[in-house]
């Protein structure tokens, strides 16, 4: 029968008459047949299928065997031995290599053939050390997928227990060899097909022994982290991520993160080919892994590496968005590395040239998963063009392809990229200390380099002054190494440094008045007047030297042509330092001016003739005095002189002198009274300006000199806001001389603080027809009558109901009826807290409303106070300054709530947190030593002006931060990168002591439970109330 079959298949007849005779023989199977017969055409059918010409040849052998294997099992069981199976599988069959996938068939077509004989029980033995033996040799794609779907089918040819681990290992390291030159996409779904056939055995191995798994990872890492330049291991390794379970992640990147023989070009390496793995088709989770290893990278602060990675892959990652089948993956991969690497714009800036391309493609390319994806694109595109702004030439082309897209809000981007910073991601199970990255708010602390808590709370005010920090950061000084200089350094790095704190070292040296001590307490009111004393100064020299020069072409353009509108920053740079684009009326006005200048007119009418002086001078802040009656309290405070230099801040600004100086005391006359111990309610911050506008009797020893009597004589003064400031800084005088006891004392005294109120401007549109000369022999800031003084002296009630009409009378002489009042509406700003006993002892904190746009333009407080206004609804009129209302009392709570999350800031030092108004109106109540000291309000906008606000031509809104200039964005970058540098060091540094015991840090908690102005358990500086133990401010 053999002879037969064998000049058949060889014969020239035509494949119908063959396969009729091949029936014949099939059928034939059922008949009794000799060994001999039966071990002939078993040795036929075996040469068919292993050296067949053609597959008909090779059917045929199959076909045959399959017959007489099942009815003459004895036969084949003595013809299939293990002799011949592993004579097949280490030498071959004839002239077959023993590699040939076609002898693994054949195996897996007998042992089918065989699975209930005794004897399959051996030739699985022999199979299960053979296999290991093929997989140590490196084999193909094709045979390795042979041999898996063998073992899969007989699982008992796996090799069990530590030939197993042996085998899984060996299996990964064959797949890393597999690689596929074909090109044609029949091919490359073959080789695919392959390779999944090979993870599968795996998968099924690592769930039958999971003492397998951890093994064969080790094995993968071990090949993906390899620095051989000679070896480049397959990314069909992608296959085996799908498998691995997800709840080993947090597990498995540990390990690796920490494991310290890991040599960071090993590392570099790995990550590099996980992100390869992307372009594997079919994989699953291969993103979730890649983000696991970078964030538990930057856990560890091993910034170097993903600084590395991320340059070297951005490119890749980007250019897999294309293919439809691993573009999801490979979205998700890219936005966690763009929107983690935020020290510098390189990384972002490597693939803007290719974003439009994208664009145009996903909006034509017809597939139905294009349009969200679109859109997922986008959002990372705003979200870096905000993150990485200054650029509108590269930006430009991007927001057009996008502009009929959705944008993010702001407030979501923020949120976005302070929760992918590399500083935020954790590792608190790893036992290292940890350097706490930026706070959830997103801002940035300042350092206390020895008792520069003064300068901090300060500094911060100022930046949360948004307005004047957008003006600041937008002005073009061209290198000047000037204070405003050192200012916008500043500024740029707490909006953009990745630290949690910065230290302003050059700018503190740079702006500490030289009067000041290093390392010592100091006044933050004090320093506030200096340092815009020092910008204003320094700003009048430089337009005085560049008026002496010739007229030429500036080199910036002005932002706006009204500075005192609102502020529209363009695109356009502020025209600080070009006054020669500058109106006629404004060229002189410095930034300063245009930001905290106000002017006070004080008048001295003789109430005797009724003549009157007056002097308008400009003014920076108002310096606001209690009552005489609410300073003497239990005989802590005195009536006596403040140390307060003036009652209005006249530094250079206005012509003033720097140094105190010293007046008369002023008993109050009214009805103005305050105790704290008392039932009455606390003052408010309306009311001390109030008492600080409030007419003033100049008689005995402060009598008047008039010109017209040439007598001493009996005055009234008078101040009043003639103009309002857009920034309006207000500090209240709390502490005063002891002068039984010889030592400055704190007035303790609970202000209450609107978040809205309305300050009265007055406006003369001519002079007073009976107004002395300027030159006056009694001047407001002369020594006798200097508005220095904390406290006013005012007349009996009788006497000053008759001086009133008096001086109604004679105003409306003077006047003819052509003064103008109006309430000008500020909104709350910021509050700089002073928590201690004295002026030599404490810590200065503050509190700064967080806003997002214009300050003020989105706050519903500040539309209805302008309701307020328009409604003639203030209680105590314009003449008075009045807290304004903003709601309901029964609204007041829910919008507390609702917005007390978000709306405030407290700085204290490298500290940042949230907190809330009712935190900021309830402090001293809770910490009687914390008090308010330095507030400042922000004139309101109206609403129809801020709704007038347009659209930059980059597309930027107006009322957007400014871009970096490139010399500031080149200094944060490089700041940046050297604090990840260092943040690796110290981890690297920490993990080599390996400490016996882990620190961890005092979470800042709610102001309930500890004061805000104290820093530590032992109440720090001041210590917000229940120490006795006095400190220096730190």
């Amino acid at each position: 029968m053999d002879k037969i079959l064998e000049a058949l298949v060889s014969s020239n007849h035509s494949v119908p008459v063959k396969k009729a005779i091949v029936k014949k023989v099939v059928e034939a199977a059922e008949k009794e047949a000799t060994a001999e017969q039966c071990k002939a055409l078993y040795t036929l059918t075996a040469r068919l299928i292993l050296l067949g010409e053609d597959a008909f040849q090779k059917q045929v052998g199959f076909q045959v065997l399959e017959a007489y294997a099942r009815y003459h099992r004895t036969e084949f069981e003595h013809f299939f031995n293990k002799d011949f199976v592993l004579g097949l599988l280490q030498q071959g069959y004839n002239q077959l290599d023993r590699k040939d996938p076609a002898i693994v068939d054949y195996i897996h077509c007998c042992l089918r053939l065989l699975i209930s004989c005794p004897s399959v029980l051996e030739i699985f033995s022999i199979v299960q050390v053979e296999v290991l033996r093929m997989v140590c040799e490196r084999p193909e794609s094709a045979l390795c997928a042979r041999i898996s779907t063998l073992l899969s089918d007989f699982v008992q040819c796996i090799p069990r227990e530590k030939s197993a681990v042996l085998f899984c290992q060996q299996l990964v390291r064959t797949i890393s060899y597999f690689h596929c030159p074909a090109s044609q996409e029949r091919e490359l779904r073959e080789y695919v097909g392959q390779v999944t056939k090979v993870s599968a055995l795996l998968q099924n191995i690592w769930k039958t022994e999971p003492a397998t798994l951890l093994p064969s990872l080790q094995e993968v890492f071990a090949i993906i982290s390899s620095t051989d330049p000679s070896f480049d291991p397959s990314i069909a390794l992608a296959c085996l991520v799908q498998h691995i379970p997800l709840q080993m992640i947090t597990v498995l990147i540990k390990s690796l993160t920490t494991d310290q023989n890991v040599k960071d070009a090993s590392m570099t390496k790995a990550l590099c080919r996980m992100i390869d793995w992307l372009s594997w088709p079919l994989a699953q989770h291969i993103d979730t892994w890649v983000i696991a290893l970078l964030k538990g990278l930057a856990a560890v602060q091993k910034f170097t590496i993903l600084i590395d990675v991320t340059l070297l892959k951005i490119e890749l990652v980007f250019n897999r968005l294309w293919y439809p089948i691993v573009r999801q993956g490979a979205l998700v991969v890219l936005s966690h590395m763009l929107l983690s690497f935020q020290h510098s714009p390189e990384a972002f800036h490597l693939i803007v040239p290719h974003v439009v391309h994208l664009v145009l493609s996903l909006r034509t390319d017809g597939l139905p998963t294009s349009k969200t994806f679109l859109l997922q694109f986008t959002e990372l595109i705003h979200c870096m063009m905000y993150q990485s702004s200054g650029f509108p030439d590269l930006y430009d082309h991007i927001l057009e392809a996008i502009k009929d897209l959705p944008k993010p809000a702001e407030e979501k981007i923020q949120i976005v990229l302070n929760q992918s910073a590399w500083t935020s991601q954790s590792n608190s199970s790893s036992g290292l200390v940890r350097h706490a990255g930026k706070s959830e708010t997103g801002k940035t602390g300042l350092v206390n380099q020895g008792n520069t808590c003064y300068m901090n709370s300060i500094i911060q005010t100022l930046f949360m002054a948004t307005d004047f920090r957008r003006r600041v950061l937008s002005l073009h000084l061209n290198g000047a190494n000037t204070l405003m200089k050192k200012l916008q350094l500043l500024f740029a790095f707490l909006a953009h440094t990745q630290r949690a704190a910065y230290a302003p070292r050059n700018f503190f040296e740079a702006s500490r008045p030289p009067w000041f001590n290093a390392g010592s307490q100091q006044d933050c009111s004090e320093y506030l007047r200096f340092l815009l004393d020092r910008l204003h100064e320094e700003e009048k020299t430089f337009q005085v030297l560049e008026s002496a020069k010739p007229k030429v072409v500036p080199h910036t353009v002005t932002a706006s042509k009204d500075p005192e509108g609102p502020s529209s920053i363009e695109g356009a740079v502020e025209p600080l330092f070009t006054p020669e684009e500058s109106t006629q009326l404004d060229c002189s006005r410095t930034l300063t001016e245009r930001m905290f200048g106000g002017r006070l007119s004080t008048g001295i009418r003789c109430m005797q003739c009724n003549s009157v002086s007056e002097k308008e001078e400009p003014f920076t802040d108002l310096s606001l005095a209690f009552c005489p009656s609410a300073t003497s309290q239990g005989g802590s405070q005195t009536e006596g002189p403040s140390e307060e230099p003036r009652g209005i801040c006249q530094g250079s600004v206005n012509g003033g002198s720097e140094a105190p100086e010293q007046g008369s005391v002023k008993s109050p006359a009214g009805n103005v009274h305050f105790v704290s111990l008392t039932n009455e309610p606390p003052l408010s911050v309306p009311d001390l300006v109030n008492y600080f506008l409030a007419p003033e009797i100049l008689d005995e020893e402060n009598a008047y000199f008039c010109d017209t009597c040439s007598s001493l004589q009996r005055a009234e003064r008078t101040m009043k806001v003639v103009a309002a400031p857009e920034y309006l800084i207000l500090t209240l005088l709390r502490f005063s001389y002891d002068a039984k006891c010889h030592v400055r004392r704190k007035i303790l005294d609970n202000v209450t603080i609107p978040a809205v109120m309305g300050l009265p401007v007055q406006a003369l549109s001519s002079p007073s027809k009976g107004s002395s000369a300027p030159s006056s022999p009694l001047q407001v800031d002369s020594p006798e009558s200097s508005e220095n003084l904390a406290k006013k002296l005012k007349p009996s009630q009788k006497d000053e109901e008759d001086e009133e009409k008096e001086r109604i009378d004679g105003a409306e002489q003077t006047a003819g009826g052509e003064m103008t009042v109006r309430s000008v509406p500020y909104v709350l700003s910021s509050v700089v807290m002073h928590s201690g006993m004295s002026s030599e002892s404490g810590h200065y904190y503050s509190y700064c409303r967080n806003i997002n746009g214009t300050d003020g333009s989105q706050h519903p407080a500040g539309h209805s106070a302008l309701e307020e206004l328009r409604n003639g609804q203030s209680e105590l009129g314009l003449a008075t300054c009045s807290p304004l209302t903003t709601q309901s009392k029964q609204a007041e709570p829910s919008l507390l709530h609702a917005r007390e999350g978000k709306d405030w800031l407290l700085f204290n030092d490298s500290r940042v947190s949230f907190t809330s108004f009712q935190s900021v109106q309830n402090v001293t109540s809770r910490f009687p030593k914390d008090t308010a000291y330095v507030l400042i309000y922000r004139k309101q906008e109206p609403t129809v002006q801020s709704m007038t606000r347009g659209v930059a031509a980059n597309g930027m809104s107006s009322c957007a931060e400014p871009p970096l200039q490139k010399e500031l964005l080149d200094a944060i970058t490089k700041d940046n990168k050297l604090y990840l540098q260092e943040q690796e060091l110290n981890a690297r540094a920490q993990a080599l002591q390996a400490p016996s015991s882990s620190c961890s840090f005092r979470h800042n908690g709610s102001d309930d439970n500890d004061p805000p102005g104290s820093c530590g358990p032992s109440g720090g500086g001041g210590g917000g109330g229940f120490n006795t133990i006095s400190r220096l401010v730190f």
